[in-house]
């Protein structure tokens, strides 16, 4: 098996899952009891945020390089980035990384791809929402992406930050996320939601989504278990 080294701590609310699949995607894939090796490098998620606020892109890439760096000398065979906002440096940050890296973005992409997907809406960070890193590989591959507006980007923006990122869940924060999508399938003709912050899920899924949900999390990591197993 290859060795997977995660960049965490992006928030500990999504690292923790993404420890907890991954060991037990593996296990359910090989069909026996095993755990894999890998090696987790916490950063700091509200340096990553600022860094991101205040557009100190080659301090994020910089930041996160470091950390890949650690991983390789943990034994790291190739890496991820347990987040989708940090990936507003994604393509800086392949160009610098001591370990080949796999991207949410582009996993998901192929998601949506496979499931023939024309139009799908985007919740996450501002920075995601707005930001044409996430959306850039969707449209390239005929693909609409669709977002809040100004007001509800504002909104998710700081149910995520303020409760979701601290592990807080609110019912009513719930039902206005679900408002938003409801508004977005009735108005924008949107197919899917793509849950484009790795704490969403914590608050929405498949059972309470109008509309399918395109997990980033779920999907990433169904990639890193392959990756992983593959000879």
């Amino acid at each position: 098996m290859k060795k997977l080294g995660l960049v965490g701590g992006m928030s500990p609310e999504s690292t923790i899952p993404y420890y907890h699949d991954i060991v037990y995607g593996v296990q359910k894939k090989l069909g026996r009891d095993c755990f894999p090796t890998l090696t987790i490098e916490s950063v700091n998620v509200f340096d990553v945020l600022d860094m991101c606020r205040e557009r100190k892109y080659d301090d994020l890439t910089d930041y996160l390089a470091n950390a890949i760096e650690n991983l390789k000398k943990s034994g790291a065979d190739f890496a991820a980035l347990s987040a989708n906002t940090p990936h507003i440096v994604f393509d800086r940050l392949r160009e610098k990384s001591a370990l080949p890296l796999v991207s949410i973005i582009e996993t998901v992409r192929a998601e949506a791809l496979r499931l023939n997907l024309r139009k799908i809406g985007l919740l996450g960070t501002i920075l995601t929402m707005k930001g044409e890193f996430f959306k850039n590989p969707f449209t390239e591959s005929g693909i609409e992406v669709v977002v809040p507006t100004e007001a509800e980007m504002e909104l998710v923006n700081s149910r995520i930050i303020n409760e979701l990122e601290r592990g807080i869940i609110k019912d009513e924060t719930r039902e206005e996320f679900l408002h938003i999508i409801n508004r977005m399938r009735d108005e924008e003709g949107i197919e899917a939601i793509v849950l484009g912050c790795t704490e969403l899920p914590l608050i929405l899924n498949d059972e309470v989504s109008p509309v399918p949900c395109l997990d980033t999390m779920k999907i990433h990591i169904r990639t890193l278990v392959d990756m992983i197993v593959e000879d």
